[in-house]
């Protein structure tokens, strides 16, 4: 059974393809609304009503590929993997330049139906700032489609390139979506959770340089009046055993009543997943795996998760958008990674519902400038500072200045200068154990005073 967002969609979809005008359609809907289902509901309806004869799916990895064929194969009630018999196939972007003629000659004899996940992966730009995936699909899709349906939770890129085959509303620039759906309206209707989002801030930090000490009343104050880069903060024994520590608090709170209940970190590199899964299970007592792009088979590590009681999985880049996981309800995110589309995928993995008796949804990360926005933000379904601005003739204009998104002392220092000071984040001298999975430099020197949260609950 559809939900009412699914159904309105779904015919909204099919109205349009049947009136015979530009046969695409762009869908908004918050990530873990059940995108997936409104456009396996879309291609059942299209083979019913005799418009199609096969399918293609496109999305940005094997994870989100693999679900997708999961869920069109069970809704077709065929095969789905692009062989004899099938009805389609499930193919990640990246294929696209490997998929060869014969395969492009044999599937443009046929009336199909493109469907495009996380579309906004791919850019496309008459000017020449495409990226390959969008050029691959303008040069090699666009023209033997007959409909192409286009999904998106954030619609909108950090490089602030338009998303392909899509329209933008003149002047503001945001994108125009044939349906939309935000988090509000999918958390009134129980469709996806409530987020509550914590940002960890700290009252005593001091930098030793030198012979003088600097002493700062806040995470933001440092960062913007030091040379400490955020990097520093999410690298810090003590700031990962606080955050951790939160988490397993809050997870084994939701456990008491739904005991699948798992947790989520979102580590910034592979050392700092390793080191940060020792924690869990040596000195949090939690049981934990790990998955990151350089494991042979990613997707069976996170299927296996998906099914068991493991309390927490720890990801590098393999559990951000479009991966279908509904026991998370914690997570914890000290990536590095510090943009609001990236953000917003990583919380849209604990929003699915289930039918666990406890609902809850808590994201844990420390107050920077840039989250702090991003979680301010939130209601907003597609926040301004993310509308595209076209730039004629290469020439900045002052509008464009204004709204492109602030570049944080944290990120340009990252870069630019050597770690040299040593920050203390607490009044004591002792001395940290420098023997933790390779984390050196100035990252692991660093001391927690009093920590402080602030809890962020959207649409109460």
């Amino acid at each position: 059974m559809l939900r009412v967002w699914q159904a309105e969609c779904v015919d909204q979809a099919i109205n349009k393809f049947l009136s015979n005008r530009r046969p695409h359609f762009f869908c908004q809907a918050t990530p873990g609304a059940g995108k997936t289902v409104m456009a396996a509901e879309v291609a059942k309806r299209l083979f019913q009503e005799g418009m199609i004869d096969l399918v293609l799916c496109f999305s940005p990895s094997l994870s989100v590929a693999e679900g997708m064929k999961k869920t069109f194969s069970w809704k077709l009630e065929c095969s789905f993997n692009g062989g004899l018999g099938s009805l389609g196939g499930s193919y990640t972007y990246q294929s696209i330049r490997f998929l060869d003629e014969n395969f492009w000659s044999t599937v443009s004899k046929y009336r199909v139906l493109v469907v495009f996940d996380e579309i906004h992966h791919c850019s496309f730009d008459e000017e020449g700032r495409s990226n390959s995936w969008g050029l691959e699909i303008v040069t090699k899709i666009q023209d033997f489609a007959r409909y192409t349906l286009a999904l998106s939770g954030t619609p909108w890129r950090s490089d602030r390139l338009p998303i392909v085959m899509s329209e933008y509303s003149y002047p503001d620039g945001k994108v125009v979506c044939d349906y939309q759906y935000g988090l509000q309206q999918a958390v009134v209707d129980g469709v996806c959770r409530q987020p509550k989002i914590v940002l960890i801030d700290n009252e005593h930090l001091s930098i030793q340089t030198g012979g003088s000490n600097q002493h700062f009343a806040s995470i933001l104050e440092c960062l913007k009046q030091s040379d400490v880069s955020y990097q520093s903060v999410i690298y810090n024994d003590d700031a990962i055993n606080y955050i951790l520590n939160s988490g397993c608090q809050k997870l084994a709170q939701v456990r008491q009543l739904s005991p699948n209940a798992g947790g989520l970190v979102v580590a910034a590199s592979i050392k700092h997943a390793k080191h940060i899964q020792k924690r869990l299970v040596e000195h949090f007592n939690q049981s934990a795996c790990i998955v990151t792009y350089h494991h042979d088979n990613p997707l069976n590590e996170i299927e296996s998760f998906r099914h068991s009681n493991v309390q927490w999985i720890v990801s590098v880049g393999m559990i951000s958008e479009g991966t279908d996981i509904p026991r998370l309800q914690v997570c914890c995110h000290m990536s590095s990674v510090k943009t609001e589309l990236y953000f917003r995928q990583v919380l849209g993995r604990i929003l699915r519902v289930n039918d666990s008796p406890n609902q809850e949804a808590w994201l844990y990360t420390f107050a920077e400038e840039s989250l702090i926005g991003f979680a301010e933000r939130i209601e907003q379904d597609i926040p301004d500072s993310c509308m595209y601005i076209k730039q004629e003739n290469n020439v900045s204009s002052a509008i464009d200045e204004k709204r492109l998104p602030p570049r944080t002392v944290s990120e340009s220092v990252q870069s630019n200068r050597p770690q040299q000071s040593l920050l203390n984040w607490k009044e004591t001298s002792d001395v940290i154990n420098q023997n933790n999975a390779g984390l050196t430099l100035a990252l692991d020197e660093l001391r927690l005073g009093q920590f402080k949260q602030r809890v962020i609950a959207a649409f109460t």
